[in-house]
C-alpha cells in the first residue's frame, strides 16, 4: 500500500468516525426497559464498526509510521549522498582555486621580473640615448662594434687598430692585405643628429626637405674626409671602407639616397652596416688564406718534387727486388723439378723391388689342393 492509499484510508474512517459521534448525539434518551430493540442492535452494529475503524486506524497510523521512517531514512541517505556530492565538489573547486591561485602568482611573479627588465632595459636605453648624444661617445661606440666584428672574422696578424698610416692620419682599422690590392682602412662614423632629425619630421614637409638635405650633406661630407685622408697610392688599396654602426641609418640611405651612394661609389669609399661589414670580412678572410696557400705554393712544389725522386728511387729498388723474387722463384722451380725426379726415381725402384719380392714368394709356396680333396689339420 503506498502513501496515497493510506492517506485516503485515514479520511474515511475520519469520515465515518465523525458520521457514528453524530447518530450517537442525536440518539434519543433510553425510556426505560421497554426501548426499541432495532435500535440496540444499530448501536451494538455502529459500536462495532467502531471498534473496527479503530482498530484500521491504528493499522494505518503503523503503516503511515512504518513508511514516514522508510521516507525519512531514504530523505537522510540522499541528503547524506547530496552532502558528499557538494563536499567532494567543494574539495574539487578549491583544489583548482588554490592551484589557479597559484598559477596566478607564478605569472604575476614572471610579469613582475618582466617588469623589471623591462625598467632596467628603458635605463639602458636611455644611457644609450645620452651615449650616442655625445659625438666622442658615439665615436666609441662605433669603434667598439667595429673591433668585436673584425676580432671575430680575422686572425690578429690580418689587421690594426688606430694605424697611423704615412699622412699622419690614423684609421680605426686597418686591413693588412698584400698588394694587390694593399692594406684598406675602416672608419667608423654615424651621421646620427641629421638621421634623427629626418626622423623626427616624419611627413612634414617643411621640416622633412632640410633634414633630407642635412643628412646627404653628412653623409657626403665623411665619404669624402675618408677619400682624402684614407686612400694613399702606393701605401693603401685603392679604396675605403665607411662603417655604420646602424642598420637603420645604412637602410635609410639605400633606400632614398642613391645620388650618395653612387657619389660614394666614384669616391672609392663603400659604405658598409654590420651585417655587410661581416660579409666584406668573410670575403677578406677567404682571400687571405688564399694568399698564403698561393706564398706556400713554392715550398710545396719543391716537396712534391723531392717527393717525386723519392718515388723514383723507391721505384728503382721495387725493380731490383722483385728480379731477386723472380730468381729465387725460377731456383725454387728448378729445385722442385729435380726433386720430383727423384721422388719418380724412387717410386720405379720400389715397383722393382716389389716385383722381385712376389716372385720369389710364388716360388717358394706349394700349389693349392684341387677341389674336393681332403684337407689335414
Amino acid at each position: 500500500m503506498d502513501l496515497v492509499t493510506l492517506i485516503v484510508a485515514v479520511a474515511a474512517a475520519l469520515a465515518v468516525g465523525a458520521v457514528l459521534g453524530l447518530l450517537l448525539r442525536r440518539r434519543p434518551a433510553p425510556q426505560g426497559p421497554q426501548e426499541n430493540p432495532e435500535l440496540a442492535a444499530l448501536t451494538g452494529r455502529l459500536a462495532q464498526m467502531a471498534e473496527s475503524q479503530t482498530a484500521v486506524q491504528n493499522v494505518i497510523i503503523e503503516r503511515l509510521q512504518a513508511q514516514e521512517r522508510v521516507v525519512i531514512k531514504t530523505v537522510d541517505e540522499r541528503l547524506q549522498g547530496f552532502s558528499k556530492q557538494v563536499g567532494e565538489r567543494l574539495n574539487d573547486s578549491s583544489t583548482k582555486s588554490q592551484t589557479a591561485l597559484a598559477n596566478l602568482h607564478e605569472r604575476l611573479a614572471v610579469i613582475d621580473k618582466a617588469q623589471q627588465n623591462l625598467t632596467e632595459l628603458s635605463t639602458q636605453v636611455v644611457g644609450l640615448q645620452d651615449i650616442l648624444a655625445n659625438k666622442q661617445a658615439r665615436g666609441a661606440f662605433g669603434e667598439i662594434q667595429l673591433r668585436d666584428l673584425v676580432e671575430a672574422s680575422l686572425p690578429p696578424s690580418a689587421y690594426a687598430f688606430q694605424a697611423t698610416l704615412g699622412n699622419g692620419r690614423r684609421a680605426d682599422c686597418l686591413l693588412q692585405l698584400p698588394n694587390p690590392p694593399g692594406a684598406i682602412a675602416i672608419d667608423s662614423k654615424f651621421p646620427l643628429e641629421s638621421y634623427e632629425a629626418l626622423r623626427k619630421a616624419g611627413s612634414d614637409e617643411a621640416l622633412l626637405v632640410p633634414a633630407r638635405r642635412a643628412f646627404a650633406a653628412d653623409v657626403r661630407r665623411h665619404v669624402q674626409d675618408i677619400a682624402q685622408r684614407y686612400i694613399i697610392p702606393g701605401e693603401t688599396a685603392e679604396s675605403a671602407l665607411m662603417f655604420l654602426p646602424s642598420e637603420a641609418v645604412y637602410a635609410e640611405l639605400h633606400a632614398n639616397y642613391r645620388e650618395v651612394v653612387e657619389a660614394s661609389y666614384k669616391a672609392r669609399v663603400w659604405i658598409v652596416s654590420p651585417t655587410t661589414l661581416m660579409a666584406t670580412l668573410n670575403t677578406v678572410r677567404a682571400v687571405l688564406k688564399d694568399v698564403r696557400m698561393r706564398e706556400q705554393a713554392a715550398i710545396i712544389q719543391t716537396e712534391v718534387g723531392k717527393m717525386m725522386e723519392d718515388v723514383v728511387r723507391l721505384d728503382k729498388r721495387v725493380g731490383k727486388l722483385e728480379s731477386h723474387f723472380d730468381q729465387a722463384s725460377r731456383d725454387i722451380q728448378d729445385i722442385r723439378t729435380s726433386a720430383n725426379k727423384i721422388v719418380s726415381r724412387g717410386e720405379k725402384i720400389g715397383e722393382l723391388e716389389l716385383e722381385d719380392a712376389e716372385r720369389e714368394a710364388q716360388q717358394v709356396a706349394p700349389p693349392p689342393p684341387p677341389l674336393g680333396a681332403p684337407t689335414t689339420h
